[in-house]
């Protein structure tokens, strides 16, 4: 394996957040190469896994589930080289956070579970927030780095954990949402005002930064994508492979679990996660 130069990195997977952590990196100068499955069009942009990961120190991986990390980072073994930095900021399940990092062990690669919260805007504005799990050291090591494209880190523990922080969040943020469709749905199937609603939700402890975006949004049927309800269905998954594993009952993300796949399925998974309100506001 060859030493890759320090300073570059590069970025797997272009969607809504990771095109725009890859243009950050860019304008600071870090941002060597990337790829996508479906070509974006980017500067530095490979035609395969490997060559975008070929003359990195550091390889930011940005998919959208547990089977297209694996199959990327096989993809990109050949490109890989020694004491490559491999940060996994996906959101996947556990047993895929372990292999990865058994994979890149294997490989001499160096492994960080990182995934994150903030969407679109956090992502432009480098405003992201890390969950990091693994190796103290290379946590302090990567600190720099982190910073262009996000506003703060969280040190959760070992390889793992970050993992299960991350999905426990989104968790929350799913059934959040969700109440707050029913709210809704209830507000105005009997003559109440949304606004009414909103109003009474900012004064009241359920009132959060999440309810604050997604409410209006959702009482004016408006779901431009943030983070894809597919996304969120794919996650709730996850939460509840962790669920079993701990004997865990939890029925109300079971619940909404199958309510986005219901969505989904139905074809509206590249709409924002708020569309959970769309058979309540917009049943076109």
């Amino acid at each position: 394996m060859s030493h890759p130069p320090k300073e570059t990195a590069a970025v797997l997977g272009l969607g809504i957040v990771g095109s725009r952590a890859f243009e950050r990196l860019r304008a600071a100068g870090r941002g060597a190469a990337c790829w996508n499955r479906t070509p974006k069009g980017l500067p530095g942009e490979a035609s395969d896994p490997a060559s975008a990961v070929r003359e990195a120190k550091i390889v930011s991986i940005y998919l959208k589930d547990a089977p297209s990390v694996r199959e990327v980072m096989e993809a990109a073994a050949d490109g890989l080289g020694e004491g490559t930095i491999v940060l996994n900021h996906s959101t996947v399940d556990l047993a895929t956070t372990r292999w990865l990092d058994a994979w890149c062990s294997e490989r001499g690669c160096r492994f960080l579970d990182a995934p994150f919260t903030g969407s679109k805007v956090a992502a432009g504005a480098g405003e992201l927030v890390y969950y990091l799990g693994g190796d103290p050291g290379l946590i302090a090591e990567l600190d720099g780095f982190l910073k262009l494209t996000s506003r703060a880190t969280m040190v959760c523990g070992e390889v793992g954990s970050a993992t299960v922080i991350k999905l426990a969040t989104n968790l929350i943020s799913a059934c959040t949402v969700q109440a707050l469709a029913e709210s809704l749905a209830l507000t105005q199937s009997h003559g109440v005002e949304a606004a009414c609603l909103m109003q009474a939700v900012s004064e009241n402890v359920s009132g959060s930064k999440l309810s604050a975006m997604k409410l209006p949004a959702m009482a004016a049927a408006e779901f431009d994508t943030h983070f894809s309800l597919s996304n969120m269905a794919k996650d709730t998954r996850y939460m509840l492979a962790l669920a079993d594993q701990a004997s865990l009952e939890t029925p109300a993300v079971a619940a909404v679990a199958k309510r986005l796949a219901d969505l989904d399925a139905a074809g509206f998974g590249g709409l924002d996660f708020s569309a959970l309100a769309k058979p309540y506001v917009d049943p076109s």
